[in-house]
């Protein structure tokens, strides 16, 4: 799968599972490296601490970097709710779910073993 096609994938997969709590505001952000990519969707849905457990255990599932391609022809299927979110976690590195003052922050990591995924973080939102 081509570099583009597969951050495509990745977007369209983890807006869709945001999507699907209604949030009333969505925020993507994307960097991009040579060696690797952070993507970062923050929504204003507060979930109970058990759901985001849930989430970070999908999210963060064994990475099988052989299926990428396979899995990623599945995009647009009628996957629902954490079957969404193990998909992505096969392809991924590391994610990330967080709880912010207003919703929940969900980072994405990928990336060769040389990069460095504190460099690619979203500021507090104090700062931002």
């Amino acid at each position: 799968m081509k570099q583009k096609e597969y951050i495509m994938h990745l977007l369209a997969e983890v807006s869709n599972y945001v999507l699907e709590a209604m949030p009333s505001r969505m925020v993507i952000s994307l960097h991009q490296e040579s060696d690797g990519l952070h993507l970062a969707v923050i929504d204003n849905n507060e979930r109970p601490e058990d759901e985001l457990e849930s989430m970070r255990t999908a999210l963060n599932s064994a990475s099988r970097p052989e299926m990428a391609e396979y899995y990623g022809s599945m995009g647009g299927t009628d996957l629902v709710g954490h079957a969404r979110l193990s998909l992505i976690g096969w392809q991924i590195k590391h994610a990330d779910v967080t709880r912010r003052d207003k919703g929940t922050k969900i980072d994405l990591w990928l990336g060769s073993d040389r990069f460095d995924s504190r460099q690619f973080n979203i500021p507090s939102e104090e700062k931002l």
